[in-house]
Order: C-alpha cells, then sequence, then structure tokens
C-alpha cells in the first residue's frame, strides 16, 4: 500500500497536465468581467483563484473535496469511543481527495507523532513575551519562529528543480501542522493557567491530545475535532486561506504562510468573529438579567438593536444564501450534549427570530446565521472561557486547509500573485466615458 506522500505524488503527476492544457489552451477565455465595484469592493466574486480542496457553494454550503459536511463527518474515520472523526482521517482527504481507511489514518497519526517535538527556544520565545500578549500574536510569532526548520527554504537555497517544490513543501506543512496542538495548548495554558503544563500523549489522536494538553475532559475531545474539521478550509477567497496562497506565492516557505495567514484570521471581520459573537449574547443576558426570553421579547430586543444603528453578529455570510452548515452541525452537537445550557438557548431563539427580522428589514442577502454564531457557546460550556484564545483555536484547524492548498500550489506551479491596480481617476475615466452616449463627444 502507497504511503501518504507516495499517493500525493501519484495525484500530482495526473493532475499537472490539466493546469498546463488550461493555462496554454484556454488562457483568453473570460471567467468574468470585473466592475468598478468589484475593484473598489475587496474583488468580491471576481473568479481569479484556483483550488480543488473546498468549494463554497451558496445554497449546499462547503464542501471538501466534493464532500457536504453531513458526509464528511459520516465517510472519515471515527475515533474509537468518540462520536467525531480523525482529524487525522480530514487532513488525508484535503491532500489526496480520497477517504481514507483507519491503517492511512493510522500512518498520518503516526507521522505527526513523529514530527510534534516543539524545539525548546519556542517555549523560550513564548514566555518572554509580554504577559498581555493576545494569544493570535503568541501563536503567529510561534509558527514564524519555526521558520529556521523550513526544509523548502534550505533545499531551495540549494538549488531545487521547480517541479519538485512540492516535495519540501509537504515536509514544512506535515512538520509544522503537526506541532500547533502543543503550542496552542501551551499558550493557554500559559496565559489562564498560571504556566501548569500538560505534557503530550503520544497515543491520542491530533484532537485528543490537544484537548488532553489544555486539561479539558470529554467530550472536549470531540468538540476539538469537529472544531477543526469545521474550520479547515472555506476555498482560498477568504482573508486567511487568500492570504497564506498570496505569501506563498513569493516562494516564501509554509511557516511564512501560515504565519501570515494567522495574522489575517485574527482580524475581527474573519476569525476574531467568533469571540465578538460570544460577548454580544452575554452583553444579552446582562441586559434581560439572564433570563431565557420569549420569541415576541427577543424580537422586541433584535428591533430595538437594529433601530439603534448595531448589528446582529453571526448572521449574514459573504456567500451563503442558507443557514451555515458549520453553525448546523455545531447546532446538532449542543442539541445532543448540552440542550439545557442557558447561553445555547438564547442562540436557539436568536436562531428562530433574527433571519424573519432581516428579510423584512432587507439587511442583509444571507439573514441566515453563520459558524461563528455556535462556536464561541460550545467553548464556554466546556470551561474554555478566554474569549481571546477562540480564534487560536480556529488556527490550528484552518492550517489544515491552507497547508494542504499551498502543497498543491507548489506541486502545480501557480504562479506569483499580482493583481493590477487602478488609481481613482483610471476609474473615474471608465466611469465617465460609460456615461457618455454612444457617438457623442465626452
Amino acid at each position: 500500500m502507497p504511503n501518504l506522500k507516495e499517493r500525493l505524488f501519484t495525484k500530482i503527476k495526473e493532475w499537472r497536465p490539466r493546469t498546463t492544457k488550461l493555462l496554454k489552451e484556454f488562457g483568453h477565455v473570460k471567467l468574468d468581467e470585473v466592475t468598478i465595484e468589484q475593484c473598489i469592493g475587496g474583488m468580491r466574486d471576481i473568479k481569479s483563484l484556483v483550488t480543488d480542496i473546498s468549494y463554497l457553494d451558496p445554497q449546499e454550503g462547503i464542501r471538501f473535496r466534493g464532500f457536504l459536511i453531513p458526509e464528511l463527518l459520516q465517510k472519515l474515520p471515527k475515533v474509537p469511543g468518540g462520536e467525531m472523526p480523525y482529524v487525522e482521517g480530514l487532513f488525508y482527504l484535503l491532500l489526496t481527495g480520497d477517504v481514507p481507511t483507519q491503517a492511512e489514518v493510522a500512518e498520518i497519526h503516526e507521522e505527526f507523532r513523529k514530527r510534534a517535538a516543539v524545539p525548546t527556544y519556542i517555549w523560550d520565545i513564548l514566555a518572554a513575551m509580554p504577559k498581555d500578549s493576545h494569544p493570535m500574536t503568541m501563536f503567529s510569532t510561534a509558527v514564524l519562529a519555526l521558520q529556521k526548520e523550513s526544509l523548502f527554504a534550505k533545499a531551495y537555497e540549494g538549488g531545487l528543480h521547480k517541479n519538485d517544490y512540492w516535495d519540501p513543501t509537504y515536509e514544512d506543512a506535515l512538520n509544522c501542522v503537526a506541532k500547533l496542538p502543543a503550542i496552542a495548548a501551551h499558550i493557554y495554558r500559559l496565559k489562564y493557567h498560571g504556566g501548569k503544563f500538560i505534557t503530550s500523549d503520544p497515543k491520542l489522536d491530533f484532537g485528543g491530545d490537544f484537548a488532553h494538553m489544555m486539561g479539558v475532559g470529554k467530550p472536549y475531545d470531540d468538540v476539538s475535532r469537529l472544531y477543526f474539521i469545521l474550520h479547515s478550509d472555506h476555498e482560498s477567497g477568504n482573508v486567511s486561506a487568500h492570504t497564506g496562497h498570496l505569501v506563498a506565492s513569493a516562494l516564501s516557505d509554509m511557516y511564512y504562510a501560515l504565519s501570515a495567514c494567522l495574522n489575517g484570521l485574527a482580524g475581527p471581520l474573519h476569525g476574531l468573529a467568533n469571540q465578538e459573537v460570544l460577548r454580544w449574547i452575554q452583553g444579552v443576558m446582562d441586559k434581560m438579567g439572564g433570563k431565557i426570553p420569549t420569541e415576541d421579547e427577543m424580537k422586541k430586543f433584535v428591533n430595538e438593536t437594529l433601530d439603534g444603528g448595531q448589528v446582529v453578529p453571526g448572521f449574514g455570510h459573504a456567500v451563503l444564501r442558507k443557514t451555515d452548515p458549520r453553525y448546523s452541525a455545531q447546532r446538532e452537537f449542543c442539541e445532543k450534549h448540552l440542550p439545557n445550557d442557558p447561553i445555547f438557548k438564547y442562540v436557539d431563539v436568536l436562531f428562530k427570530v433574527v433571519p424573519p427580522i432581516l428579510l423584512a428589514r432587507g439587511k442583509a442577502k444571507n439573514p441566515w446565521p453563520n459558524v461563528d454564531a455556535q462556536s464561541g457557546v460550545i467553548q464556554w460550556h466546556y470551561g474554555v472561557r478566554e474569549y481571546d484564545f477562540y480564534t487560536v483555536l480556529f488556527g490550528v484547524g484552518r492550517a489544515l486547509g491552507v497547508s494542504a492548498n499551498l502543497v498543491w500550489d507548489r506541486a502545480l506551479g501557480y504562479a506569483l500573485e499580482r493583481p493590477k491596480s487602478m488609481t481613482t481617476e483610471m476609474l473615474e475615466a471608465v466611469a465617465a466615458k460609460a456615461q457618455t452616449p454612444a457617438g457623442a463627444k465626452a
């Protein structure tokens, strides 16, 4: 049976001719006519990135290598004694497109185990940082500091054929990802538990060992597995994935790219939104004295919030036009494991009343809840109540998809990303020309 690396190389050799043909024979074909609105508005919806690892359909939601989330959770091998699949199995799927067997999952687990040791200098760097450093700053710094370990950087400096760029990039991906649970848990214990660290248990899987090092009991191991899987990838156009792709397109190694990816994820319009949602919900609870509101009471509060020029965080999505399936997967977990949690009860009422209100007001193309509307509730319930740490959890998951994408970027020789800018004056000239009747002088 071929191992993961051999299987991946076979896939790469099969895929390269497809990309080459598209560029040589069909590079002139237009995907879209770019508008001034798209130019100014963050390049929204311009089809100019390629990834085969995940696709976000407005109606279906995210597909990981063609599988919807319910299919993914059903098909991937599950951890014995747990409800959720191995994170290792997801990583195999993201890289190859194949659902792994139990034996192949065991292979990835062993690969991660061999690569999981974190150099002592990383712990020294984290200990030396100011005590009030944000956990995401610490996480990004730790990943960046690992750059001296990059096998790609060493191989490139020694002379490396471009067709072989993927190989040391793959090694960097596994070396880095394998260390992320320990780094994230170390940051948590350092900041919030007085530096009382818990040693890794190599017998445990990726998600289980993370929960162990965090010091949180069952079923938090399943929470971690679910969280990392749901947040692993989201096409290439979101800020974190796009930033990783952009930086790596300069042939910066995996550590530079993943650190940059994490920096993008730390923004309040991206990964940081999960803590914003929980803070808002708890503010509502305070105003209502902790009482579980009726739907009519919540409608009144939501309308007053919107009338005051504020938003209801956790609702709406840039692409989706339905309830985020990642939200639904976490909601199902809550309904099974914490149906009486007071914060979940608030989330449940909001789920019922907010979308109709937003639709009636025309406030959102998608008034349905996104993944952030649910994720903080579960963390809080199981005792992880430090808001600032939530995005670190997001970052561990997102690194899985971004690193898999970067391996394929190198394998297919994707070019340096370099869009062309225009000045405002140029845009105004184009707009003026469009306003001039045909045949008339401007």
